[in-house]
């Protein structure tokens, strides 16, 4: 299918100059990429919210930086953690500054971005022990965030959605209710076959190739690791009592095809699920609304929804 313009423009620049494979290079060269890129993307002005603090919270390993925005708005509201995407290899809160800040305000939640441990100095489950402890954090100190108990939700993109998808599968197992979890293009099968890794192979920013090699340097090879919850969260022995769920998948990326099967699977278990594949869109599209109004429109509709579980 063919992509959108805006999208085709994005597309042509990155093509231009194919990046080295990350399990051959240094993991700071994809770092700093994603940063120059995220920097590219950002709108001329920051978009505006209430309030935005860097602090830390407890982690099994120290103290975990986490950056809080809140929303100009006073009274208690919902808090959001959020886990942001890069393979758990790239990535940092700043390249998704912009996705945090939107959500904020759209959403009208105070939102937590975890700035978690990275590959290949930090392999499985620092990042997934990373984000469970934060989320475990803001949940027992919620009147220090939005102060609402019964509205708290996890959210991540790509890699990050792999990790909210997790960390809600653990708290329905130790008895914390969540209101919502919002996964955006998620890996959540490292261990199946899913025709979009063929379909979406090349060319669309995220290869397949990228996607195994971030895959083995994570989690490595033991298919047991591989195939557990906290990896594969397609693989959850059960899917009932998830919190509701909005899933976004694109078209034109390798994930589409495990992120939809995971909204049916919470479907068919009786999940409340807001599912959508959007059409002529790529892997990143949550980062590409301040230059496509393509993925502009598809960051607002999981936004709302997010929105709408939250009250």
């Amino acid at each position: 299918m063919a992509v959108e313009p805006s999208i085709a423009a994005v597309l042509d620049q990155v093509n231009a100059h194919p990046a080295p494979r990350v399990i051959d290079t240094d993991p700071e060269v994809p770092r700093a990429m994603s940063r120059e890129r995220g920097a590219g993307l950002a709108p001329p002005e920051p978009i505006r919210v209430g309030s935005v603090r860097d602090t830390t919270v407890p982690g099994p390993a120290g103290r975990i930086p986490v950056r809080v925005y809140r929303p100009d708005r006073d009274g208690p509201v919902p808090t959001v953690v959020f886990f942001h995407g890069g393979g758990r290899l790239t990535g940092d809160l700043d390249p998704h500054d912009d996705v945090t800040r939107r959500m904020c305000r759209d959403v009208h939640a105070v939102v937590v971005a975890v700035d978690l441990r990275l590959a290949t100095d930090h392999p499985f489950p620092a990042a997934h022990d990373d984000c469970l402890a934060s989320a475990r954090h803001v949940a027992g100190h919620i009147d220090d965030y939005g102060g609402r108990r019964d509205r708290l939700a996890v959210a991540g993109d790509s890699a990050g959605g792999n990790l909210a998808a997790a960390v809600a599968l653990a708290f329905r197992d130790e008895g914390r209710p969540l209101a919502a979890q919002l996964l955006v293009y998620p890996a959540t099968d490292f261990v199946g076959d899913h025709p979009s890794r063929t379909e979406n192979a090349t060319g669309y920013v995220l290869g397949t190739q990228d996607v195994l090699d971030f895959q083995h340097l994570y989690a490595g090879d033991d298919p047991a690791v591989l195939g557990s919850f906290r990896v594969s969260p397609l693989r959850a022995e059960r899917f009932t009592g998830l919190a509701p769920a909005v899933i976004g998948t694109a078209r034109c990326d390798p994930l589409r095809d495990e992120g939809d099967a995971y909204a049916e699977a919470l479907t068919d278990a009786g999940v409340d699920v807001f599912a959508r594949t959007y059409d002529g869109l790529i892997h990143t599209f949550l980062n590409l609304f301040p230059v496509s109004p393509a993925a502009d429109a598809a960051v607002t509709e999981p936004y709302a929804r997010l929105g709408e579980r939250l009250g």
